[in-house]
């Protein structure tokens, strides 16, 4: 009998893969970050994916998923991504509001609903946040010729491609100044801070999440 899944058990296999994809090594503390929970409870959740098979603790506490752990992990992240892109494309909420809701509803969808989802919006768009689905992780973004806004010099003209979605004070400052998926953005300052178009200034510690090419 396949072990049962519960919602903790699906959020702690989707931030692995979440962590994973931001180029991390996952480790215990790694996930209490993450999902914002104690370590005795990290150390609890840890204990059941390794009994259930859905995870491996390897030298120095590094987690990886196995085959059925990544398979329930990629399920969520597909379904994350269709719901984001339902509330966005079809119901018009705000795109910064959008991942938060669906960290709720990606519990609750049907596999019939789900798969109404894809023929409706298909498989191959972005996000609201103009991340792709599945893995994508900060080397895949670099071949495709993208980088952090961190690392932009003064004078460059910019496409902002994506940002990081699971924090929504970071979302909501990136629409207040203008920075969305799609903006084109003009570099005219990089010292201390990325400044944008002469009047925006943007910390480094907030630029390193956004990336454009």
């Amino acid at each position: 009998m396949p072990p049962r899944l519960t919602i903790s058990k699906e959020n702690y296999l989707k931030a692995i893969a979440e962590a994973e994809s931001e180029g991390e090594i996952v480790k215990a503390v790694t996930l209490a970050r993450w999902l914002h929970v104690s370590a005795p409870a990290v150390t609890m959740a840890i204990r059941r994916l390794v009994r259930d098979g859905m995870i491996q603790v390897g030298a120095e506490g590094h987690i990886t998923l196995t085959a059925a752990g990544r398979d329930v992990a990629t399920r969520l992240l597909n379904r994350h991504h269709l719901i984001e892109r339902m509330l966005t494309e079809i119901f018009g909420l705000e795109w910064y509001k959008v991942h938060d809701e669906a960290e709720q509803l990606e519990h609750a969808v049907s596999a019939d609903f789900e798969q109404k989802l894809i023929e409706r919006l298909g498989m191959a768009g972005v996000c609201p946040h103009g991340n792709i689905i599945g893995m994508d992780t900060p080397a895949d973004r670099r071949a495709r010729g993208l980088k952090p806004l961190d690392e932009a010099g003064a004078g460059e003209r910019l496409t902002i491609a994506s940002v990081f979605e699971r924090d929504r004070k970071l979302l909501e400052y990136l629409d207040s100044v203008g920075i969305r998926p799609g903006v084109v953005v003009e570099v005219t300052g990089a010292g201390e801070a990325i400044e944008l178009h002469g009047s925006v200034r943007v910390e480094r510690t907030v630029a390193a999440r956004v990336w454009a090419g």
